[in-house]
């Protein structure tokens, strides 16, 4: 208690140090006589210092006196009272060794709380609703503080909520709208115009206050607790009168508090809403007020539904203007007119799943907090400097410990130069730093958008300009012949970047068909990892697994009240994780019909609905479905192909014209012309020819080629092992994958082999040779090979032994 004692006279501010004052009791006289009772102890307290039971009583004692005072804090008043009244302690002793009656210490700190009264007691005498105050913000007071952001439209739901306030009854608004659009904008809009006077009477010069629904249930341990705190909130807003309560996420009202069969808090608000006698505003959700208030009738007839409708493009344009010297102020830059609507209509097209404004002013925030972060970076050449010190200075200090005073003093010469450097470049930074103020532009808006999305947004650089103009070549690489169709998928890609795709549709939707073998699915995964850089952006979904009609759910997700309804879609929840991206249908003719219907709706909108109500865009990807209808006539068309030579070319294609058409028919046949008048493309693959084949060869043996590098294995094979593999593999009715079998047999097998018995080492050139009836795999040292080919055919294994599909002369 002494402790406490002397704490209460130092303080100096406190209630308890103005008593102690009157009554003439000083630091350094209770100091000596707290010395002179129990002494000064002999060693420094270094741990945790507990409190003993007697100061635990001064305690208990100082909150039960703050109860009896009406007061809703412990302030040093009490801490002193509670002193008094425990009367055993040291500091009652104290006290009376220094001549101080323990009533007149009573006396002179009532005295002195009426006289003044401590800060807390002034604002809980000048607030009426000192409850409600501790549990939420004063909307209005912020607002005459300039602290609330401007509101910008919104004219109609403001005068809609002022009208609702305004009646006698039931005058309680209930702001419906999705997240994002400016619910509670709306309650910040309405606290400005009671400030500022543009009002009627009927709420002019009220106190609009939120109420925390968390605040108010926290640590009510007791039951009866969280009634009571609610009991008296009502009666606080009825005794003023001049309060309107908001209420953000009404719908936590239904069920707050009910423990143990006990009462909710939107049953204990109920009367007090239904007679008018407290004004509340309520916001929520559209689900969440479906789920929980539409539910509760009684609740629903209380309040009086305002719905906030999604701001259009030039209003969210206007809102970020009217915004917009808030975020420059914070950020420290300039926001340019240009970046707040490349926000809204990026945000509009790209950021679905989201809403108006809130997308938009999230999207220019995060612009302008990279801006500035870029701006706050030192540049290369300062880092680079800081780093070479860095090495320098431990360079000295090593030499130093090895006694090589010498190269000390050589490190020392350069450390005091780069000192002098780096000096020279901090200078400059930070005067480039202070005179130009950092921008946000467009293309820094559309950087975001591209980080959050995965979707290139930004203006096309040169590099990926003439990426995209060649792009035909490097889908090539991976497809062989097949030009048609990767012309085309090339043309669809490009007019997307250039912006020029209808936007409410798909980059493009394309219906591959061909026999078995001949590139289909390897297109997409080619196109997949042209554009994103990996094959993991491709989507597969095989059609023979939605052969069911109830299969069909599975894409959206199933509906409610099945299993699985919690889980989502397999496409739907494919896109909307990554909604830029390659979605392959395979076999696509497999599909129960029920799937078509739901592809019409992907083919023409660009969107779907899932089983949750949720719509996911397809805008910004591409949809490629295979498909093996009219394969027989094809295959028929690949034998006739197969015989022809290089002079009946045009025969060929005339022939292939041919038969695409009959392929078309039949493609007629089997589905509906509503769905393929929404296909971009019908492509019709071609079978594969011999002159093909030795292309496919030079692709897949590149690939073990690129396996065998890590073993420091080379690879060679000359053009009679090659014819034949091709011997071997080649067959027309089922594309390539024979051939693959073939390298893998021949080829791969005894490789593995080979290396597992420890016959090829690091190192070793493997040449495949031809032997009688079948391929041998023999090594010859690297020494060997390095003398020029004598012959065309030695040239071509020798240029295919540097493992690039280019290096090759590939026959025709």
């Amino acid at each position: 208690t002494e402790h406490l004692l002397l704490g209460l006279v130092r303080e100096g501010e406190g209630v308890a140090a103005k008593v102690l004052a009157n009554l003439g009791v000083e630091l350094n006289k209770v100091r000596s006589a707290v010395e002179f009772i129990i002494g000064r102890g002999d060693r420094i307290v270094l741990g945790e210092i507990g409190l003993t039971p007697r100061a635990k009583k001064v305690i208990e004692l100082a909150v039960d006196e703050a109860r009896r005072l009406n007061h809703h804090y412990i302030g040093t008043e009490h801490l002193l009272l509670g002193l008094v009244r425990e009367g055993e302690g040291i500091a009652a002793g104290v006290l009376e060794s220094l001549g101080v009656n323990l009533e007149k210490v009573r006396t002179q700190t009532i005295q002195v709380l009426s006289q003044s009264g401590s800060p807390h007691e002034r604002d809980a005498k000048h607030s009426k609703t000192p409850t409600i105050d501790a549990m939420g913000v004063d909307l209005t007071a912020d607002a005459r503080a300039g602290k609330l952001d401007p509101i910008i439209g919104r004219h109609q739901e403001i005068e809609r909520v002022i009208q609702i306030l305004s009646r006698r009854t039931k005058n309680n608004p209930a702001l419906i709208g999705e997240p994002g659009v400016g619910k509670s904008a709306i309650v910040e809009g309405l606290a400005q115009r009671i400030v500022a006077g543009e009002v009627p009477e009927t709420i002019a010069g009220k106190r609009l206050l939120t109420l925390d629904v968390g605040s108010l249930v926290a640590g009510t341990k007791y039951r009866g607790e969280f009634e009571e705190r609610l009991k008296k909130i009502i009666e606080e807003i009825r005794n003023s009168r001049d309060c309107i309560i908001f209420i953000d996420e009404v719908h936590t009202l239904v069920g707050a508090g009910a423990a143990e069969g006990a009462v909710d808090a939107a049953n204990i608000l109920k009367p007090a809403l239904a007679r008018g006698e407290i004004q509340c505003i309520g916001a929520t959700t559209l689900d969440e007020y479906r789920k929980y208030i539409e539910r509760d009738a009684a609740l629903q007839r209380r309040f009086q539904e305002v719905i906030v409708r999604e701001p259009t493009i030039e209003e969210t344009i206007e809102i970020l203007k009217g915004i917009r010297e808030r975020y420059e102020a914070h950020h420290r830059l300039t926001i340019t007119d240009e970046a707040l609507k490349a926000a809204t209509e990026m945000a509009s097209r790209y950021i679905t799943d989201r809403f108006m404004p809130d997308k938009a002013i999230d999207l220019i925030d995060e612009a302008a907090s990279r801006v500035r972060m870029q701006h706050s970076l030192a540049p290369l050449n300062l880092k680079e400097a800081k780093k070479g010190l860095e090495a320098v200075l431990r360079e000295k200090e090593a030499a130093i410990q090895q006694q090589d005073y010498e190269l000390a003093a050589e490190l020392r010469d350069r450390e005091v130069k780069l000192r002098e450097r780096i000096a020279k470049l901090e200078a400059g930074w930070q005067k480039e730093r202070g005179s130009d103020r950092p921008v946000v532009g467009e293309e820094e808006v559309a950087q975001i958008v591209s980080m959050w999305t995965g979707i290139p947004v930004m203006r096309i650089a040169q590099e990926e300009s003439q990426r995209l103009l060649h792009m035909e070549e490097a889908l090539h690489k991976r497809v062989i012949a097949q030009d048609e169709a990767i012309e085309k998928i090339a043309r669809a890609v490009r007019r997307a970047r250039a912006g020029l795709k209808d936007p409410k549709r798909p980059i493009g939707s394309f219906i591959f068909l061909g026999p078995t073998g001949v590139g289909k699915t390897e297109l997409a995964r080619a196109l997949a990892e042209f554009m994103f850089g990996s094959e993991d952006a491709l989507i597969k979904i095989d059609m023979s697994e939605f052969m069911e009609r109830h299969a069909a759910a599975r894409l959206v997700g199933a509906p409610p009240g099945y299993v699985g309804y919690e889980e989502g879609g397999q496409l739907t929840e494919a896109v909307r994780r990554k909604s830029y991206s390659v979605i392959l249908l395979d076999e696509i003719e497999k599909a129960h019909p029920d799937v078509f219907n739901m592809l019409l709706q992907i083919l023409e909108d660009g969107k779907l609905t899932d089983a949750k109500g949720r719509t996911v865009d397809f805008r910004n990807t591409i949809i490629i479905m295979t498909s093996n209808v009219g394969a027989t006539l094809l295959n028929r068309e690949a034998s006739i192909g197969f015989k022809l030579t290089k002079d009946k070319e045009q025969a060929y294609k005339s022939e292939y014209e041919e038969m695409k058409n009959k392929v078309l028919g039949e493609l007629k046949n089997t589905f509906k012309p509503e769905f393929l008048n929404r296909i971009d493309e019908v492509i019709v693959f071609h079978s594969l020819r011999r002159e093909d084949m030795y292309q496919i060869v030079d692709l897949l043996l590149n690939r073990v080629r690129n396996q065998l590098t890590e073993q420091q294995i080379e690879l060679v094979v000359p053009q009679p092992a090659k014819d034949f593999l091709i011997k071997e593999g080649f067959d027309p009715q089922y594309g390539a994958r024979p051939l693959r079998r073939t390298i893998q047999r021949l080829v791969e097998d005894p490789l593995a082999e080979g290396l597992l018995e420890g016959r090829f080492h690091a190192g070793d050139v493997v040449e495949a040779v031809v032997v009688g009836n079948a391929l041998e795999l023999q090594v010859r040292s690297r020494v060997e090979q390095l003398p020029a080919p004598a012959s065309p055919q030695a040239a071509l294994s020798a240029g295919s032994s540097e493992g690039s599909p280019a290096s090759e002369t590939l026959p025709g």
